[in-house]
């Protein structure tokens, strides 16, 4: 039998190399570590900066010497391996990019060039030369990253705490994607992208922000618009889900405990045994809805809108969804959603505003309300409701939105500022209605605009702040204190007006734990808010008082909704926003979690202290 032989010469040849196993093995992770840096490296060059002939020829040389190495070593940890069955299942999808790359290279025998760049050329692609280069470096890239993230089970090692691992993950993602923004083919030609400039637009994409002190549109790049998706996408769902994801494709041996653990801890699942499971879930609950959305929105754009080819108008749909779902506001329009062709596109609207509203209500609610295993058991047992989280959740979001949608269309349907081009006035009731809802929902956290904000007026400006400053669900893309933290502040106030001795939720007790979890959220979200505004307007005291407060709470909120005034902050107010928004996304008792040392005991009490309060 071949596998018998297969198995007597593996056998044999451990018996020989075995004295020098663990030496070889070691010498191994070192040169796949180099040649996945150097792959990297090579990867970035081409990415973000003009090729000559030349370069090209080094990169794609650079490119097959990795691939070549890393089959070598795919089949040298294969022989040294005991368990050959548990080693292919293992490392199964890395097998099969490998397996598509020998067979693609096969195609030089076959047909004279690879399979790949032979069915490109056949294709008609222009710059079909170009595609095959940035294809079978993202096979590298992807083969790369699946060996990076295995060394996720060794993160016992890092004797941090999660939630500094998450801050870590936002600045490294902030920085590199500032880095990545720099580099002379993410722009258009002849702009230039200050360091501060970079860091805030990185940051507003990692925070999915969506405040620009540039134009999005024409300043940058397809790679830069490409680059913008990936960092929206990155900081919606964080980095450590998507290092657990590569992990989880890699095999479910390769997610360790102490990974594990850091997820559990950041997405609040109830159970170590649940994290595979719900990591898998809203994975592809997140992808689907997405491309689902990128679809319906490539059916739905004005014929006033043109696209240079129908791939052009999917890449635009793709990312408008992409930034929806994520609540980040970005556009690849100058003016946002309020282009020509875009804002009288209503059904356009309807769509983004369901997909930044799926993306704030939070996974476990997406979970609750449309998972498989909870509506099966709903419709097995009718009187059984949704979680008190996640009916909590709907309420709180369904009240904001409809009372932010009335308060926007009586105030605004009174501002005599929209009659200007484009404006409220010229809309029909029922495209009022439709805008007021839109801007409801985006206010939230999600900073996409259909009409001129300059224009809204100051009652409206104010009671949106008030929404950006609640912003979305916890466990989701968007930011603000939550929708759970204002309602568990608003039921402990009616309980202490009550004189009850607890706060109760659809006849469920909220621990005074938790109670005070949210009152510090808000204090200190709140005392954000304050000292940004007060430094802004120190900084550039010519702009108007009203507009920076909204300005501070948007980046604080990670909405990015602005009255437009982004571009016009100096230097040190930009930092402030930056700050803002970093602060915003990862969370102020998280923030105060990683910096503060915790209490050795809490076995103690002192004497009570009577303490006028009103």
């Amino acid at each position: 039998m071949p596998s018998n032989a297969i198995q007597r010469f593996r056998e044999t040849v451990n018996l020989a190399i075995y004295g020098s196993k663990a030496a070889t093995l070691q010498v191994l992770r070192v040169m796949r570590l180099t040649v996945s840096l150097v792959s990297i490296g090579a990867f970035l060059y081409f990415l973000g900066y003009p090729q000559t002939p030349q370069s090209s020829f080094w990169i794609l040389l650079i490119v097959r010497a990795g691939i070549v190495f890393f089959i070598f070593s795919y089949l040298l940890r294969f022989f040294f391996d005991f368990e050959p069955r548990r080693f292919f299942r293992e490392n199964a999808l890395e097998g099969l990019l490998l397996l598509a790359v020998i067979v693609d290279a096969l195609g030089a025998v076959v047909v004279g060039k690879p399979f790949l760049r032979f069915f490109l050329s056949r294709s008609g692609i222009s710059g079909f030369q170009g595609m095959f280069m940035i294809l079978i470096q993202i096979f590298l890239l992807i083969i790369v990253m699946l060996d990076l993230v295995k060394a996720g089970k060794h993160i016992a090692r890092l004797r941090v705490k999660p939630s500094t691992l998450f801050i870590g993950s936002y600045l490294i993602l902030i920085f590199g994607g500032a880095g990545l923004l720099s580099m002379p083919e993410m722009r258009a030609p002849g702009t230039e992208l200050s360091f501060t400039d970079a860091i805030f637009t990185s940051a507003s994409a990692s925070c999915v922000t969506g405040l620009i002190v540039v134009d999005t549109a024409t300043f940058f790049s397809l790679k830069g618009h490409l680059v913008l998706a990936v960092l929206i996408q990155l900081g919606g769902l964080n980095i450590i889900i998507f290092a657990s994801f590569f992990a989880l494709l890699s095999g479910r041996s390769a997610i360790g405990l102490r990974q594990q653990a850091i997820v559990m801890d950041f997405m609040s699942f109830e159970s170590l045994s649940d994290t595979v499971r719900m990591l898998r879930d809203i994975l592809l609950v997140t992808f689907s809805i997405e491309l689902l959305g990128a679809g319906v929105l490539y059916f739905t754009w004005g014929p006033q809108v043109e696209f240079s080819t129908p791939l052009h108008k999917f890449w635009v749909s793709l990312f408008h969804s992409i930034s929806a779902f994520n609540n980040a506001g970005f556009s690849l329009f100058t003016n946002n959603l309020f282009e020509n062709g875009v804002r009288d596109s209503y059904f356009l609207h309807i769509v983004i505003a369901g997909l930044l509203i799926l993306g704030g209500l939070g996974f476990p609610v997406i979970q609750d309300l449309f998972g498989i295993r909870p509506l099966r058991e709903r419709l097995r047992k009718p009187w059984k409701k949704p979680k008190v989280h996640t009916r909590l959740v709907v309420n709180t979001s369904v009240l904001l939105i409809v009372v932010g949608a009335v308060v926007f269309y009586f105030f605004e349907n009174q501002n005599p500022a929209q009659y200007a081009e484009g404006g409220f006035q010229y809309q029909t009731i029922i495209q009022k209605w439709i805008t007021a809802f839109f801007h409801s929902a985006s206010a939230r956290t999600a900073g996409f605009n259909t009409l001129d904000f300059s224009l809204i007026s100051a009652p409206v400006l104010l009671f949106f702040v008030f929404l950006m400053f609640v912003g979305a669900s916890p466990i989701s893309t968007g930011g603000g204190v939550k929708t759970t933290t204002m309602s568990i502040l608003l039921f402990s106030g009616l309980a202490s007006i009550r004189n009850k001795r607890h706060t109760e939720i659809f006849r469920h007790q909220v621990s005074q734990d938790l109670a005070r979890k949210a009152f510090g959220i808000v204090f200190f979200s709140g005392c954000v808010v304050f000292f940004g505004t007060f430094l802004v307007m120190i900084f550039d005291p010519q702009l108007p008082p009203l507009n920076v407060f909204f300005e501070v709470v948007s980046a604080h909120g990670t909405v990015g909704l602005s009255t437009g005034i982004t571009p016009q902050l100096s230097l040190p107010s930009r930092w402030v926003i930056i700050l803002a928004m970093f602060m915003g996304r990862v969370g102020i008792l998280t923030l105060a979690v990683s910096l503060a040392r915790p209490s050795l005991t809490n076995r103690y009490t002192f004497p009570e202290a009577n303490i006028i309060v009103a």
